[in-house]
């Protein structure tokens, strides 16, 4: 079991090599507090990710701050949120000291396009890794394309979406007990 130290130095490395927010951490979370650490289940991960999804703030600090808790409690909580925060909060500082002197040299914009690619292509792998643990069967695979439309197209606030989905999990597994009674 982590111990509050360990906690803090597992999410300031996860938060200091990642770009992106929370949905590019999702690789780095799953290889550290699944596989490595065997801290939560994919399972779990997975929850956590959608709780943090839908509560108010950064979903990495929300998952950080939920898995300590889930490790340690309160203090866990407390220890992870920090990891999590300290080194971008170390980072933003120094780059906002400097950054408008370099922001236009065509180097710097470069790299940032790199960047950005990188960054939707670990955002794109967590998606295919989430949907294959949590899109199990035809009334999940019907949600997960209902919602995704509704996303993409009709530009449905995702609190309203995550409230029906949600409602919809409810529906889907009193009718399955149903029909086994």
């Amino acid at each position: 079991m982590a111990n509050n130290l360990t906690l803090f130095l597992t999410f300031a490395r996860i938060s200091a090599s990642c770009f992106g927010g929370g949905y590019a951490m999702l690789p780095f979370f799953q290889r550290e507090l699944v596989e490595k650490k065997h801290w939560l289940t994919d399972e779990e991960l997975l929850d956590l990710n959608a709780v943090a999804q839908c509560t108010p703030g950064v979903i990495a600090v929300n998952t950080a701050t939920f898995c300590g808790y889930r490790t340690r409690g309160l203090s866990g909580a407390l220890f992870a949120t920090l990891g999590i925060l300290f080194p971008p909060i170390v980072i933003v500082t120094i780059i906002s000291a400097f950054f408008w002197s370099f922001a236009e040299n065509p180097w710097v914009q470069h790299a940032l396009t790199g960047v950005r690619a990188c960054v939707c292509a670990l955002i794109i792998n967590s998606t295919i890794r989430m949907y294959r643990k949590a899109v199990l069967d035809l009334p999940t695979f019907l949600l997960f394309l209902t919602v995704f439309l509704l996303a993409a197209f009709v530009g449905l606030s995702p609190a309203i979406l995550v409230i029906a989905a949600g409602i919809f999990g409810l529906v889907v597994s009193r009718i399955r007990k149903e029909g086994k009674a």
